[in-house]
Formats: structure tokens, sequence, C-alpha cells
């Protein structure tokens, strides 16, 4: 299965803007290119990706073949309360690849 990075503080005070960070190794065949053969090489990429903050969605995205092989994504969020920050990506398969990290806040 691809390999995931994640960045999210491990700790943050409540009200604190939070950036996180989603890098997934994923090649993004567009379907647009062949093979010596003349063949199409079937596309296959990441069209959705979603973040659920303490199982509520906060974040999602959807891609298109032009979007670069292992993409990251980065955007922010308010830290409310501790719980857990789930990542998901689905592609053109069906695969679903899911990173979850807990994120503690504080007072």
């Amino acid at each position: 299965m691809a390999g995931t990075l994640i960045d999210v503080p491990k700790t943050a005070k409540r009200g604190e803007i939070i950036r996180l960070r989603a890098l997934v190794a994923h090649p993004m065949e567009t379907g647009y290119r062949r093979e010596i053969t003349g063949a199409v090489i079937p596309r296959l990429i990441i069209h959705t990706f979603t973040c659920d903050y303490d199982g509520e969605e906060i974040f999602r995205a959807e891609l298109f073949p032009a979007m670069a092989a292992n993409p990251m994504i980065a955007f922010t969020t308010i830290a409310t309360k501790s719980g857990p920050v789930t990542f998901r990506w689905i592609d053109d398969a069906g695969a679903i690849i899911t990173e979850k990290v807990m994120l503690n806040v504080t007072e």
C-alpha cells in the first residue's frame, strides 16, 4: 500500500489555528500516456481526499488528472478539543489509504 507522511502538531492550545499537512506516495497515472506499444496506460489517480477531526469532516478535496504524483495537501483548522485526526485518500481502483493521528489540545 502507499506510504504517507503526516504533519500534525503533537499538542495545541484550545482556539489555536494549526496547520495540517499530508503527503501520500501514489503514481497518479493520468490516463493520457501510452506504453511503447501504443496502448493507453489506464488512469489511476487519487480522486478524493478527506480529513476528519474527532469524527467530523473538516476538509475535502476532489483531485483531477493534472495533480502531481505523490500529492501533498496542506490546510489549517482550529484546535477545539483532543481527538483523532483521520486522513483518507481514495483512488480510481477503489483503494482507500487511511492514516490516523491524535491531536492533544490543552487549555
